[in-house]
């Protein structure tokens, strides 16, 4: 088993497959599955499983999952699994709302769960495991606990007063208690219900228990989302969008994610020299980037939010960038009774009535979460994700620009100083950004954002996990610091 050294700036080097993710547990059930012969969209479901287990505040089956999938010889295709509003979604529930937008927290924020159906639907097309096999790490992980990784116990502690919201989120998720870094946490009910979708599969979900307990719960907070719009839910898959930089061809989801965002900064940067020891480079970087999340903003919708990836590739060539989230930290806060998960709030992510991206009964709101791929000469070259809301198209491009245009490291790719947009002309800058760089930035008009952000951290300029191909055909993978994840040669 080779891991990742944080201090090896390449990366980690494998030939056969690779794996790169958010926690050791989801690392290790995912080379598991690889090793049993299973598909790398095996591995990534199991590893997807593994962290709505250990990662309660960033994912789990209350949420959305999204795929970029690069099979060996055919079209590459992205998967859109990402859930509706309610079907009795009320506008006149909106009248009494400040500015009529949806509460960050609200019943009315809770849109379907689409992580379940989605892993169904790709391991369907892509899977070779039987289904009941990719879940055994997760349930034995939730029933018999695991220890809280620093990271997760930093944002545990963060986000008490959410978890306070709910009586039930409370006591699932300790608030009286609240588990520090190396404590066990388990989460039995949890156990039960993966348990029921890896015998029944996702009808176990839709058609049962976990739907009806979230009606119950979400209604009680003032929502619509009922067991039918469960039972309704379907993901899809679809043609990526695209766009070329450096003679790579970049791939991002569709609408109604913000992907287009990187597409078309990446498209304007790929005519300038780029110099990486001019400091105008990275103006040019930060104002392209602005105008296209502007562009996206008028077009899709307004950003923000939380999230996982996991990018494998396996030794058939077939690689997955797969993400999942509940957006904010523990989503809606809203937990389905005896069921041990917490339910997304992405219909926060819906603008005011009247706008492109306004809420409505059945509408999809507008997704951050954006899984990618790179080709180069038509042929899979990286699989990346930038966990992080407004950060994931910052993320990309800023990655890219270093992997593809300046020829740096992956690891030292990823491990560089960001700069992350909060709004327009607020400009954070991370720790280790050069001072040469910090001054033609405030020069050109960027300033400091009023606040650190809701994580006041490191945790604000997101987290990364790639994996590539080289010149000689070894597989690198590389796992960012800012979380407590890894990257693994199988």
């Amino acid at each position: 088993m080779n891991l990742i050294s944080r201090d090896e700036p390449w990366g980690v080097v494998g030939e056969r497959h690779m794996v790169a993710t958010g926690h050791p547990l989801a690392a290790q059930a995912a080379a598991q599955m690889l090793r049993e012969g299973g598909s790398a969209i095996d591995a990534a479901i199991a590893a997807d499983a593994v962290l709505g287990v250990v990662e309660p505040m960033a994912t789990g089956i209350g949420g959305d999952v999204l795929a970029m999938v690069v099979p060996p010889g055919v079209d590459p295709v992205s998967y859109n699994g990402t859930g509706r509003a309610p079907a009795h979604f009320s506008m006149d529930g909106l009248n009494s709302l400040p500015g009529h937008r949806i509460p960050e927290r609200h019943g009315l924020s809770v849109t379907v769960p689409g992580v379940v159906r989605g892993w169904y639907d790709l391991h369907s097309r892509f899977g070779r495991m039987p289904w009941p096999r990719l879940f055994q790490a997760a349930i034995r992980t939730a029933r018999q606990g695991f220890p809280v990784a620093p990271v997760a116990a930093r944002e545990w502690a963060l986000f008490e007063p959410v978890l306070r919201l709910d009586p039930v989120s409370a006591a699932l998720y300790r608030a009286d208690a609240l588990p520090g870094a190396g404590d066990t946490f388990a989460n039995p009910e949890l156990a039960a219900v993966l348990e029921a979708i890896a015998n029944e599969g996702p009808d176990a979900f839709y058609l049962g228990a976990s739907a009806a307990a979230a009606e119950r719960a979400v209604q009680h907070r003032g929502g619509a989302l009922t067991a039918q719009d469960f039972a309704r839910h379907s993901g899809h898959f679809a043609a990526p969008a695209s766009a070329c930089f450096r003679g790579l061809t970049v791939l991002e989801c569709p609408p109604n994610t913000h992907g287009v965002a990187v597409l078309h900064a990446l498209a304007a940067l790929d005519a300038l020299s780029l110099d990486p020891a001019d400091p105008a480079t990275t103006v040019s970087m930060v104002e392209h980037m602005e105008r296209a999340m502007q562009h996206a903003k008028e077009t899709v919708a307004d950003p923000s939010g939380n999230t996982v990836c996991t990018v494998v590739v396996d030794d058939s060539g077939l690689a997955v960038t797969l993400m999942s989230s509940i957006f904010k930290r523990f989503g809606s806060g809203i937990v389905a009774p005896g069921c041990g998960f917490v339910l997304q709030n992405r219909g926060f992510g819906f603008s005011q009535p009247g706008h492109i991206n306004g809420p409505g009964p059945g509408k999809r709101p507008y997704h951050t979460v954006v899984p990618a791929a790179v080709l180069k000469e038509g042929a899979f070259y990286a699989g990346l994700g930038v966990v992080g809301g407004a950060m994931q198209p910052q993320g990309h491009v800023q990655l890219i620009t270093r992997l593809a245009a300046w020829n740096q490291p992956l690891q030292a790719a990823i491990d560089a100083p960001r700069w992350r947009l909060e709004s327009a002309r607020a400009l954070a800058l991370e720790a280790g950004t050069s001072p040469q760089v910090a001054n033609a930035l405030r020069a050109a008009g960027y300033h400091e954002p009023q606040e650190l952000g809701e994580l006041g951290g490191r945790s604000d300029f997101g987290g990364a996990q790639v994996v590539l191909r080289d010149a000689r055909g070894r597989l690198i993978g590389g796992s960012d610091r800012r979380k407590d994840g890894m990257a693994l040669a199988v």
